[in-house]
């Protein structure tokens, strides 16, 4: 069977399902169970006979029936009807409570597909390839796939955890991640920023059998609280290869904001979860349900703040080893705003070089209402002087027009920024803005630098710079499309109604 035969079967299991109400979020999970134990029947047999072991059913008390079926691909595969559907769910039950990397994949697991009918289908479709010898691309093509049509649900949520490809491609081209260091992101999602910095690792060089097993075990670093998108992390991982099946996990399930554990790192690459304020849902002596701010007093942040996105680029900076390298995708108010977010930034210039700022335009996200930047900055040893000594902005959003379904970004989009960006040396970049038009630049050039002395002296050490004039203000002929144009509506409305519940809950002490 053809690559694009296998894509395709998939695909069109996935439409059967969802016409039975099993969303492309649940399917997903069940194919990463059913995926994972295929694959593990695999490498018990010839050539590989790993010698993977798997526990037989448990009861309610997660002790092992003494009697008991094997939790296991070729015992699941035998059965048919309601016996199928039955051993199952008590198969997810039983491996839910397992440690390491398979208690991970299977932590609260439940059968989404009630139809045995169904369910039998999937199991088969799945049985028919040997997966294990299939090229880690394809079978990571098939699974980013099912990813991102997953984000694609905005009724789910998902995409609050996919990171347009583009971008992470463009921020690890700018970084350029080497062998033998490691990589973080405290808030992984699916994996996107592993994904491409291992595919640029092995791309760029060539590793001997330590580099490889370093890049396989020990490159990668991150932290994941929502269960089900931690295993989908875990599984596209390790159909990329990285991870071993029986392995200990490299995924940690706690809040990365609660606590520095002491690991440092080469490279954190992230993009935090979006929503401005770190929050925890309680029930009041009226029996009212409200929200009530969450704050993180750590000694090793320079600011207490309820701010999510804040208190992520201060972990950021805590994670990073004293040549530690950091690429971090923010929304617009970490650069403007007041009180914490002023110092945070003055802080993060002194004890860092902050060296660029990439503006993003909108309709990147699949969650609406986002304003984000990219901001790189390396991590420096103390010093009585600021590290910063100036920041290069390039504006990819001022009369740059995207959509999620019509006019995706692709890296082609970026690939101006990451010539100017420089990344072999960064400290050789020429703007392509200037007052001038006889210098070879001119006023409509995107790439400029600001001094720290200009910054600093600007109102709250405001860092959302911007220059270009809006072309749709004054040149009413080239309009972006319809489409675009209510896209950019929506955004915009988004954007403000965010920022009015920001007020709300400030002036409430509740949401709304």
């Amino acid at each position: 069977m053809t690559d694009s035969t296998i894509i395709s079967k998939i695909w069109n299991l996935a439409n059967v399902l969802r016409d039975d109400g099993v969303g492309y979020g649940d399917y997903l999970e069940q194919i990463t169970y059913l995926l994972f134990l295929k694959m593990a029947d695999e490498l018990n047999k010839p050539p590989y006979n790993k010698g993977l072991e798997f526990p037989k059913l448990k009861d309610v008390e997660g002790k092992e029936i003494e009697d008991g079926e094997i939790c296991n691909w070729e015992t699941l595969s035998g059965k048919r009807g309601a016996e199928l559907e039955s051993f199952y769910s008590q198969l997810l039950r039983s491996l839910s409570t397992e440690k390491d990397m398979l208690g991970q994949i299977f932590t609260k697991s439940q059968n989404k597909i009630q139809d045995p009918a169904k369910l039998l289908k999937v199991i088969n479709l799945i049985d028919q390839e040997k997966w294990s010898l299939m090229g880690a691309d394809i079978k990571g093509k098939i699974y980013e796939g099912l990813l991102e049509k997953n984000a694609e649900d905005t009724k789910s949520g998902a995409g609050q955890y996919f990171t347009p490809r583009a971008l992470i491609k463009t921020m690890v081209a700018c970084v350029q991640p080497k062998p033998m260091k490691s990589i973080s992101d405290p808030a992984c999602g699916t994996g996107g920023f592993f994904l491409a910095a291992y595919d640029h690792i092995v791309a760029n060089n060539q590793l001997d059998p330590d580099e490889k097993a370093f890049l396989k075990n020990k490159t990668f670093h991150g932290n994941e609280i929502v269960a089900n998108t931690r295993r989908m992390c875990l599984m596209n991982m390790y159909l990329h290869n990285i991870g071993e099946i029986d392995g200990e996990s490299y995924l940690s399930a706690n809040d990365a904001l609660i606590s520095d554990n002491g690991n440092r790192f080469d490279y954190v690459l992230a993009n935090p979860p979006f929503g401005k304020k770190s929050s925890m849902t309680i029930t009041n002596e009226e029996g009212e349900i409200e929200k009530e701010d969450l704050s993180y007093n750590r000694q090793d942040f320079w600011e207490t703040t309820s701010n999510k996105q804040l208190n992520f680029l201060q972990h950021i900076k805590t994670q990073l080893k004293i040549t530690g390298e950091a690429a971090v995708v923010l929304p617009d108010n970490v650069l403007f705003e007041g009180g914490a977010g002023e110092e945070v930034r003055k802080q993060l210039m002194k004890t860092t070089e902050l060296h660029t700022i990439l503006r993003l335009p909108t309709g990147l996200f699949y969650a609406h209402g986002v304003k984000a930047n990219v901001l790189f900055f390396n991590n420096k040893p103390a010093s009585k002087e600021a590290w910063t000594k100036e920041v290069w902005i390039y504006d990819y959003r001022t009369n740059v027009h995207h959509t999620l379904k019509k006019k995706q970004m692709t890296t082609a989009d970026l690939a101006e920024f990451v010539k100017l960006y420089n990344p072999e040396n960064r400290h050789k970049r020429k703007e392509t803005w200037s007052e001038d038009p006889s210098t070879g630049s001119g006023p409509e050039g995107r790439w400029r630098k600001y001094s720290y002395d200009e910054i600093i002296a600007r109102d709250k050490t405001n860092l959302d710079i911007f220059w270009l004039k809006d072309k749709s203000l004054t040149d009413l002929d080239n309009l972006p499309d319809p489409d675009v144009l209510a896209n950019e509506i929506i955004e915009n409305i988004e954007s403000g109604l965010n920022s009015f519940r920001g007020i709300m809950e400030t002036i409430n002490g509740k949401s709304e």
